[in-house]
């Protein structure tokens, strides 16, 4: 029973069809279908035109039968002499089966063969029905049949008039009731088989059927070629975004109002979309890959030079002397001070990039925060022989994250006092425009190259042959701004400095 498992799993599968296969299987079947109803409609219809066609052509017999012969005495009807007489009506004409009813439609006299009559009864309603002119044809109770009904002629019999004439004297004493397709019609028609009309009428249906199947499989064929295009494309479609080759959609397919498509612009449009965010993917990887191979420069330098510098402590202890001693610790501290502040910086980098801050703005005067910056970096630019200047117009106030901002600030000064040769300016310029005000910190530096501005603030990078390197302050100057909904463009030309600037909101005075 285990193995008979997967056999059965397998039969399921191989009876697994495609889209236009049940597409063309449910025409198929809606066509049959379709055909038979309509073969068995125009049977029917057939069936009734014939019934009417003959019930019209004989609705006088019944009538010519009550008057051609006396089947009534002078106060009753006279049911002897009905079996001969029929007998004879049924010689002429084989198909109808002729039946003597009283008033209320007892069946009083037929030449039925023994057995075969299986009503003793006729439900009149036909009768009045016929005999009030109605619309053929009207079908009545079948005596040889429990259930059937069949179309009929029936005249009534009236009482003979005292006098003799050929009057009636109003009272009804009995009907003439003439089945006109009796059982050797029935017997016949079944001998017969198909007649040449309804036989036609099938073949002419199976033609109709096997064009009508040919046309929609073309049909088919050409309605659902766009749709295996687009699974063709879809097939081809891989993770790999730069491989997959889909066009983007034109502006043409996208006026179409056909679903497929429509379906294809949408599938073109997410392909698209996918292919963008691969090479976003991809982009960010080899970003990360990056970091981390700068990161760890950065860090395997001071490292070496801790580790290097404790060794020689270690080594040489002894042999020291104090100044010695003192001047490789404060040159090993130093070291661990720079690893610390790369920790720390690696550390808020990644605070600002997964929502662990948000910023807090509040209302604060420009000039004094560049005044604390300047005043922070005094020392640093001293013993680097470089000068502070701040290009300022009026005290504007601001409004912002006060820490976040002066960190931007912290740190683009840093980069720029570390980048700018002895003797060299970095300055802070300050223009107020309508609603917001700009600040721009320039250095007197190499500048940063051209290729290197695209990815500024996405990685860390170094300058080959210059020893410069753009570090984690700029991509957290990046993300604090961002934060901010602002942005930082630098402003570089190569030997004339760098220059970055921003934009902050203005607190406009309403008083």
């Amino acid at each position: 029973m285990g193995q008979g498992l997967p056999l059965c799993r397998g039969g399921r599968n191989n009876v697994k069809l495609t889209l236009s296969q049940r597409l063309s299987l449910a025409f198929s079947v809606l066509l049959l279908a379709s055909c038979g109803v309509s073969a068995w409609l125009q049977i029917r219809a057939n069936d009734m035109r014939e019934m009417e066609v003959v019930q019209g052509l004989s609705r006088g017999l019944a009538h010519s039968i009550a008057v051609n012969a006396q089947l009534t005495g002078s106060d009753d009807l006279g049911p002897d002499s009905v079996r001969h007489l029929f007998d004879q009506l049924m010689t002429v004409n084989p198909s109808v089966e002729v039946y003597l009813l009283d008033k209320t439609g007892n069946i009083i006299g037929n030449a039925a063969p023994p057995g075969h009559l299986k009503r003793q009864h006729i439900d009149l309603a036909p009768v009045h029905k016929f005999l009030a002119g109605g619309m053929l044809p009207i079908a009545g109770d079948d005596p040889r049949s429990v259930s059937r009904r069949k179309v009929f002629s029936a005249a009534a019999l009236h009482r003979e008039a005292r006098d003799g004439l050929d009057g009636r004297d109003g009272h009804e004493v009995g009907y003439i009731y003439v089945i006109l397709q009796g059982e050797a019609h029935d017997r016949y028609a079944a001998s017969a088989g198909i007649n040449a009309v309804l036989r036609v009428t099938l073949w002419s249906m199976a033609l109709v059927a096997l064009l009508t199947l040919v046309a929609a499989w073309a049909a088919l064929r050409w309605i659902t070629r766009p749709l295996h295009k687009l699974t063709d494309t879809m097939r081809r479609f891989d993770t790999q975004a730069e491989q997959a080759l889909v066009p983007p959609p034109t502006v043409q397919a996208a006026d179409q109002r056909d679903e497929i498509a429509v379906l294809e612009i949408s599938f073109r449009q997410m392909a698209a979309r996918i292919s963008e965010q691969w090479q976003t993917l991809k982009q960010m990887d080899h970003d990360r890959r990056e970091v981390v191979a700068n990161i760890s420069h950065d860090l395997r330098t001071p490292l070496t030079s801790i580790h290097g510098y404790l060794e020689t402590l270690a080594a040489r202890d002894a042999t020291l002397d104090a100044a010695d001693r003192q001047r490789y610790l404060a040159i090993a501290l130093g070291q661990s001070r720079k690893v610390g502040r790369l920790a720390q910086a690696l550390f808020d980098l990644a605070r600002l990039e997964h929502g662990g801050v948000e910023p807090l703005p509040e209302n604060f005067l420009l000039n004094d925060l560049i005044q604390d910056v300047f005043q922070k970096f005094e020392l640093q630019a001293q013993a680097g022989q470089v000068r502070l200047d701040a290009e300022l117009s009026g005290n504007a106030m601001v409004t912002a994250d006060l820490g976040m901002i002066e960190r931007v600030l912290s740190n683009l000064i840093d980069n720029a006092i570390r980048h700018t040769p002895v003797g060299g300016t970095v300055t802070v310029a300050v223009e107020k425009r309508t609603t917001t005000v700009e600040l721009c910190i320039r250095d007197t530096g190499p500048g940063i190259p051209a290729e290197l501005l695209d990815n500024l603030f996405k990685r860390p990078f170094a300058l080959s042959g210059e020893g410069r390197r753009g570090g984690i302050g700029l991509l957290i100057v990046h993300r604090i701004l961002q934060l901010h909904h602002r942005s930082i463009a630098l402003r570089s030309e190569p030997g004339k400095g760098a220059c970055f600037c921003f934009e902050l909101p203005l607190v406009v005075n309403t008083n």
